[in-house]
């Protein structure tokens, strides 16, 4: 049995960036046991960008931050929750982390999960993707999971009696299957191309596995090896609603490393988008090279 931190040992990870990996490992395990006993009603508190908090983000956040702050390693923390990032010690480590994406699917008891970056930077504003060192996302469902890439492929860790053990040491995408998980319908009613690309998968008979949650779907893909997610611009959203820093560079790191691809709609790796502001958002279509390079033909024929 291997666990995830004997797992970073056995890899050779650097021992700093060990202990960041291994202080979101514990959050998680945090996050999952509230999970299951926290309130789901509303926090009666809004982010910064005006979208409404339960009090299971708020929770989540907190118990993220708390993680991290008593981490000498870790110097910078930004979250999707706060309006600005925070500088939380003198230590190398930037950790930027959504702390409940797909929050709004709690109350319903769908799978939810958390995302997480890791830099070594004194301010995520003009990074890229690219200078990732880890990314990692959780998923709260009826198992709780990490997945994992240290720029060297792909893992999966399942909480097994209390202690994340690998489950899955190579998650590869094959694209031996056609699967697509279509976000942002709206866009049909301007976009035409859209509308087309949705023609296409129905027509070549595409199983449709869309939760409304970025981090199930995007687990789908990598774990079912196969598929697409895409989330377009429309007029209301020209840059796409997913945030950059949060959840499209640390999925896009992920997707990569398993094979795949990952691009804003228009060709440009999301990995070479420079973070100009937090908040940043971009379109994304991510999942199987081949599916993500149809898709793109389809939006910009």
């Amino acid at each position: 049995m291997t666990t995830f931190c004997n797992f970073l040992e056995q890899k050779g990870i650097d021992s700093e960036l060990k202990s960041v990996l291994c202080s979101l490992k514990d959050s998680v395990k945090k996050i999952s046991e509230a999970i299951k006993t926290a309130d789901t009603g509303r926090a009666g508190s809004t982010n910064i960008y005006g979208e409404e908090q339960l009090a299971l983000d708020v929770l989540s956040d907190r118990i993220i931050q708390d993680e991290l702050k008593k981490n000498e390693v870790v110097g910078l923390l930004a979250s999707e929750e706060l309006p600005e990032e925070t500088k939380v010690g003198d230590g190398p480590y930037a950790v930027c982390y959504d702390p409940l994406d797909g929050s709004s699917l709690v109350d319903v008891n769908l799978a939810v999960g958390s995302i997480f970056g890791i830099y070594k930077a004194d301010t995520f504003i003009g990074r890229k993707g690219d200078e990732m060192l880890a990314s990692m996302f959780a998923v709260y469902g009826p198992r709780t999971t990490i997945v994992l890439t240290v720029k060297n492929g792909v893992v999966e860790f399942s909480l097994k009696d209390g202690n994340f053990v690998l489950s899955n040491d190579e998650v590869k995408i094959t694209n031996d299957k056609k699967m697509f998980a279509p976000g942002n319908l709206r866009a049909c009613k301007t976009e035409p191309n859209y509308v087309k690309l949705m023609e296409y998968w129905m027509k070549e008979q595409y199983t449709l596995r869309y939760s409304g949650g970025m981090v199930p779907d995007i687990n789908q893909i990598l774990l079912k090896g196969c598929g697409i997610f895409t989330y377009p611009a429309y007029p209301d959203a020209p840059n796409g609603k997913l945030r950059l820093l949060f959840e499209c560079a640390p999925m896009s790191l992920l997707m990569e490393q398993a094979g795949g691809k990952s691009t804003d709609s228009r060709g440009k790796r999301i990995l070479e988008i420079e973070i100009r502001e937090l908040s940043q958002r971009t379109p994304i279509f991510i999942g199987a090279t081949e599916e993500v390079d149809i898709a793109e033909k389809f939006i910009n024929t």
